[in-house]
């Protein structure tokens, strides 16, 4: 991963020509592009189909991304987008930008890296100047711990920056590391430190993408109207909160908010609960304590999902959001987002709770008293 300004946008790949074909098309295709701090991406097309099975968001390749995109390469993007739930067409887009899918032979592609030390299809870093973001040496026993992205993903026990599935694996990575479930752009400009980089980038997306790919400040996550959770409750109760949440996705986050404008984490998780007769305390940290856990084993859609404080320790959680199943929650994140459905997987929870099964909740009137 190369993240220089200026003109050293990998000339030593394509040759100014190709590079600038690649920036023409990103400049091309901006106007199809909508912007914004916050932006996700959105879209279209109907993700409904696969929302059961970890592919919710993830839009169908267009007819040029399957006639285009080597069938390997296709094939890793759709699954690595599924499994990290980062949008496979902005993989596509960086490989093919980075390398044209692999199928340049120019240094550091297939073997080395190129005169910045950046190595494999995807371009990532492993020493000199791009630093070493992969992580360990270029190929390395899969059982090795290393401080970076490496990764063996498609299981051959070797995670090889060079083979298409591990260096896939490995951007998806970087991406949700540098906040790409937050920001779209951000997170592509943290790649290689260029805004023409991040047109080009987006615009593939959005070639690739069926129906097109846009930034917008509406999220990604709000789009689908077959996300899971209600259906897939086992109580009344659980249901209830699950559908009063639904109902907020897009709503603004503000501090100590309770609604019905706007909610902070806790407020979402409270208002939601008290929509089913279940009354549970105000904050995180007492809703932590308040219980009762479950282990992570047999959490399911209802349950309430807790992340580290300010503290950086999990005893005083400062965030929580309600499960709604296949690894997904929905939550009232931060200052300038709104209300969404996001993976809680991927940022290591400290724990769960099951507001329903609380010893204080009336099983005939769904009300819990007490704090």
């Amino acid at each position: 991963m190369i993240r220089f300004s200026g003109s050293l946008l990998k000339p030593f790949l394509f040759g100014a020509a190709a590079v600038m074909a690649l920036l023409l098309v990103g400049v091309l295709a901006a106007p199809m592009l909508l912007f914004s701090a916050g932006g996700l991406l959105y879209s279209t097309g109907n993700a409904c189909a696969s929302a059961g099975n970890g592919n919710a968001n993830q839009p169908p390749p267009s007819t040029t991304a399957e006639n285009s995109i080597p069938a390997n390469y296709l094939f890793w993007f759709k699954r690595v987008g599924a499994q990290y739930h980062v949008p496979w067409v902005i993989l596509a887009g960086i490989a093919k930008v980075e390398s044209d899918d692999g199928q340049t032979t120019l240094p550091g592609v297939h073997s080395g890296a190129n005169p910045f030390g950046a190595a494999g299809p995807m371009q990532i870093g492993i020493g000199g100047a791009a630093g070493n973001n992969w992580g360990g040496a270029p190929v390395h026993p899969a059982s090795e711990k290393v401080n970076g992205v490496a990764t063996d993903e498609n299981g051959d026990g070797v995670a090889s920056v060079y083979e298409p599935a591990d260096a896939i694996a490995g951007t998806a990575k970087y991406l949700l590391a540098n906040g790409v479930l937050d920001n779209v752009p951000n997170a592509i400009f943290a790649y290689n430190h260029l805004q023409s980089y991040v047109q080009s980038v987006l615009g593939w997306a959005s070639t690739y993408a069926k129906g097109g790919y846009t930034v917008s400040p509406v999220t990604l996550d709000n789009a689908p109207t077959c996300i899971p959770g209600v259906g897939l409750a086992t109580s009344n109760a659980a249901a209830t909160a699950i559908a009063f949440a639904e109902a907020q996705l897009g709503k603004p986050y503000q501090w100590g908010g309770v609604g019905p404008d706007a909610y902070d984490c806790s407020g979402l998780v409270m208002m939601a609960y008290r929509a089913a007769g279940v009354y549970i305390p105000r904050t995180s940290q007492q809703q932590w304590t308040w219980g009762p856990r479950v282990p992570a084993n047999q959490v399911e859609p209802g349950d309430l999902v807790f992340f580290v404080g300010g503290d950086g320790t999990s005893k005083a959680p400062g965030h929580v959001g309600i499960v709604i199943g296949n690894g997904l929650m929905i939550e009232s994140p931060a200052p300038g987002l709104a209300v969404r459905v996001t993976p809680y997987t991927d940022r290591d929870p400290i724990g769960f709770t099951r507001p329903w099964t609380h010893a204080g909740v009336s099983k005939s009137a769904g009300q819990a008293f007490g704090a």
